[in-house]
């Protein structure tokens, strides 16, 4: 028993483990430690720089990417973002979530339009500290359309121009004009003026090149929308820190954020077929494919998560510490139900926290917001869950599942009455009394079947667990249900 119970363990941990590693070295680029430095000497100290790229439509796997690297780059106290950026649009939902990421970075924002920030990059852009050019850099074009490209009916495009000005507008007062530039670019019907100049007139969407965005209006003049235009991000990153003054990592774009995209969409199955598979392991003798595949799933769940910018690794180790928890409870402790139920709590818990967006340094807000999604999809987990079991002990044959679990004997002596064709009568149970003798025709988990003088009853293991066809004594009674003790 302690052995199978060791496998188990050592199993999930090593699918856990490895997973992780991978994702964690696949996806964190290199970036030099933070050197804590006299203070004459801190101004000489390169600072660092992440460059994340944004080479394509803007999609979950993009946002996974940024929110990532922002994390990250906070982790490592960097001094800067820069995105490097050449999209033509994507999903408006997904660039909602990358500006309110952008907004949580505590360190500078930089863009550097290389080539297109079209519509959705135009709308990224503008939470930006600032806004860079390469010289054929083109930025605009931002009306809200819909999924396939074609125009959407009026009252809703209304509706979105209103709540995207007004949310534009709340990243980007006191920064000049940027408000009504961007507005302009997504609102055709929006004259946008400086003084007596029409920057772009009613009928159309604004879409700016290096050299317009650069232009300089108003009294003190400032440049339209632009801090500059630079011939590589290299040349933007020495006019700004100054050759030598600072040192980059770079963020690659990987398969694991596309696998991010499939797994968390996945996360409730997942989630509910693997804790099913682990229960299902926990009631059957040895240990094989159930804990194999529980195991497995869970890990893919923990990695997703990871890998699209949520907890990090801390959940899967809570959630280790739950499940050894109710390894105790069922193996060395059965009855105590404390441990039990503070496992399965952690478990639960973990499996949430796996899903809530925290960043580094900062603790969650505990609201709507943040929770809806992670309960939701642990509720869904659970309904998987019982609907798979459900599902199992009424189409698979009894011989090939329900038999090598002892749940029916549990339920039975639950409910004070003798299991079915278990041949349990007055007379018999009067028969056994402490110190009679039996061996055991089911492992007990703690719970199994025992045959004692030529009959079969329920039973419970009185310490840990016991396997198929081990000599038992009788310790005592409770209910119908026999306590029994390995017998030497």
């Amino acid at each position: 028993m302690f052995s199978s119970l060791r496998q188990f363990f050592c199993g999930l941990v090593a699918l856990v483990g490895v997973v992780a590693f991978v994702g964690a070295e696949e996806n964190k680029p290199s970036l030099p430690p933070v050197i804590v430095a006299p203070v004459s000497q801190v101004a000489k100290e390169p600072v660092g720089v992440w460059v994340i790229p944004v080479k394509e439509a803007i999609s979950k796997p993009v946002f996974y990417v940024i929110r990532r690297g922002l994390k990250q780059a906070e982790e490592a106290g960097a001094k800067a973002v820069v995105l490097d950026m050449d999209t033509p649009g994507g999903e408006l939902g997904v660039t909602l979530e990358i500006m309110e990421a952008l907004d949580k970075f505590s360190g500078e924002t930089l863009v550097y339009v290389n080539d297109e920030a079209i519509s959705a990059g135009a709308i990224i852009s503008s939470v930006a500290d600032e806004i860079h050019f390469a010289p054929k850099g083109i930025i605009g074009a931002a009306a809200a359309v819909s999924g396939g490209g074609e125009d959407i009916k009026e009252t809703m495009k209304q509706k979105i121009n209103s709540y995207l000005a007004a949310k534009v507008l709340s990243f980007n007062e006191g920064k000049g004009f940027r408000a009504e530039v961007i507005k302009a670019m997504m609102n055709a019907d929006y004259e946008f003026k400086i003084g007596e100049t029409v920057i772009k007139p009613k009928g159309e969407l604004l879409t700016l090149t290096a050299v317009g965005a650069g232009k300089r209006y108003g009294e003190p003049s400032v440049p339209l929308l632009s801090a500059g235009t630079h011939e590589t991000l290299e040349a933007l990153l020495n006019s700004k820190y100054g050759a030598g003054g600072y040192k980059v990592a770079r963020l690659e774009v990987t398969w694991s954020e596309q696998l991010a995209t499939w797994l968390t969409a996945a996360a409730p199955i997942l989630m509910g077929l693997g804790l099913l598979a682990i229960f299902i392991e926990f009631k059957t003798p040895g240990f094989g494919v159930f804990g194999i595949t529980g195991g497995a799933l869970l890990a893919l769940v923990f990695f997703g998560h990871y890998t699209a910018g949520l907890s990090g690794h801390v959940p899967a180790l809570v959630f280790l510490v739950g499940l050894s928890l109710v390894a105790l409870e069922i193996f060395l402790f059965p009855g105590t139900i404390v441990a039990g139920l503070a496992g399965a709590a952690l478990m639960l818990g973990a499996l949430a926290w796996s899903m809530i967006d925290v960043w580094p340094d900062k603790l969650p807000s505990f609201d709507a917001e943040t929770l809806n999604a992670p309960l939701l999809n642990l509720g869904l987990a659970l309904v998987v869950a019982v609907v798979s079991a459900l599902a199992l002990g009424r189409f698979l044959p009894r011989g090939w599942f329900w038999d090598k679990m002892v749940l029916n004997a549990a339920v039975s002596a639950d409910a004070g009455m003798p299991p079915a064709g278990m041949g349990g009568s007055t007379e018999a149970e009067l028969s056994v009394t402490e110190g009679t003798v039996g061996v055991t025709v089911s492992a007990l988990r703690p719970m199994g079947e025992v045959e004692v003088n030529g009959r079969r009853f329920e039973a419970r293991a009185d310490l840990g667990g016991l396997e198929r066809g081990e000599s038992v004594r009788v310790v005592g009674r409770s209910g119908r249900t026999l306590i029994v003790a390995r017998h030497e």
